[in-house]
């Protein structure tokens, strides 16, 4: 394991040699990063600082650092959010722990860290977001607090994607357009990532890791990772879903693959959407792959598909169907939707 895996080893070359520390300011470590004895120091190190600092709130961020529940999250999310717990470590770390049980009292100085990023207003709920897993992990299962201070602060950020989903007209822009040498600008299998999201619901996550195998007789089954693992999508292998599959060539385990026929990573899919997107001259929309969810939940409800079905076609749970109905069907949908109920129960009646 090298130094840069070990989080705040501090690094520094002198007189032509290089010289490891447990953090800026902490004790030196024998050895070079990689070896037994570099790695029981550096450990020892923090061991001892935690335990000197056990009163104090950068415990807390220590504690959930090396903790499962952070060891479980994506390892996309871990990438984000170590920086963010370094600039919550560095600065409330002095603090008592005690002082984040007293919500009247730290709340304002949550909100007065919050606020320097009020000119970025979604880096500042980013940035609440990772403080305030950090204090429900302090509430349970550490018990250092009773509750969560940052819970009643309001986000800065404001934004209301209810009517936002790709219609027919910016998917077939996405597809059909070209860049200025004629050449496509959606690839191939950019498309067929859009289409499956459209077709089950899916997360971009969860789509780079569907396999031919989830795929039965009737359904796809696929536990998805949002839930960790906790709950299944299944979703009913209709018409238009199984002839999407029939399209998809089979050239690696999972259903998509990159144009060198390899497995997508959602890093690499995210990058090549975001450059079709701006190739197509969509990128003065304000549209994210992750909207296709609301395509997807959009068709689904206006074909007539009840909460429960649409739940268990995209794991999640009736409550959360109904909220992301709102927050994504737009309204000339469901109006529609709701004519053609009406205009069905007045024949039957």
């Amino acid at each position: 394991m090298g130094s840069a895996e070990l989080q705040g080893v501090h690094r520094v070359n002198s007189n032509g040699k290089t010289y490891y520390y447990a953090w800026r300011g902490g004790p030196r470590l024998p050895s070079l990063p990689g070896s037994q004895e570099f790695l029981a120091a550096y450990r020892k190190a923090l061991d001892d600082k935690n335990t000197a600092n056990s009163d104090k709130f950068s415990s807390i961020v220590y504690a959930y650092r090396t903790s499962d529940q952070y060891a479980k999250l994506a390892d996309s999310t871990k990438r984000n959010w170590s920086p963010v717990l370094d600039k919550i470590d560095e600065h409330f770390g002095e603090l008592s722990s005690g002082v984040f049980g007293r919500p009247e009292k730290v709340r304002p100085l949550i909100r007065l860290w919050r606020n320097q990023y009020s000119d970025r207003p979604r880096t500042a709920d980013y940035v609440m977001q990772v403080l305030s897993r950090v204090l429900s992990f302090a509430v349970d299962p550490l018990g250092k607090i009773a509750v969560n201070p940052c819970k009643g602060i309001k986000n800065l950020y404001k934004n209301d994607r209810s009517a936002i989903i790709w219609t027919e007209a910016d998917l077939k822009t996405m597809k059909t357009a070209t860049d200025d040498k004629g050449k496509p600008a959606c690839s191939v299998e950019v498309a067929f990532a859009m289409d499956l999201a459209i077709h089950t619901g899916l997360r971009m996550g969860d789509l780079v890791k569907l396999r031919w195998s989830h795929v039965g007789e009737d359904a796809i089954v696929f536990a998805t990772g949002k839930s960790r693992g906790r709950k299944e999508a299944v979703i009913p292998l209709y018409d238009d879903l199984r002839a999407l599959l029939d399209r998809i060539p089979k050239r690696t385990h999972t259903i998509l693959s990159n144009s060198r026929g390899r497995v997508w990573t959602q890093d690499g899919l995210a990058s090549s959407f975001h450059t079709a997107k701006k190739l197509a001259g969509l990128k003065h929309r304000d549209l994210h792959f992750h909207d296709l969810r609301g395509t997807a939940a959009t068709k689904f409800y206006t074909i007539g598909l009840p909460n429960r079905i649409i739940a268990e076609i995209m794991g999640w749970s009736e409550d959360e169907v109904a909220n992301i109905i709102r927050r994504y069907v737009d309204r000339t949908a469901a109006t529609r939707t709701l004519i053609a109920q009406i205009n069905a129960g007045v024949k039957q009646g």
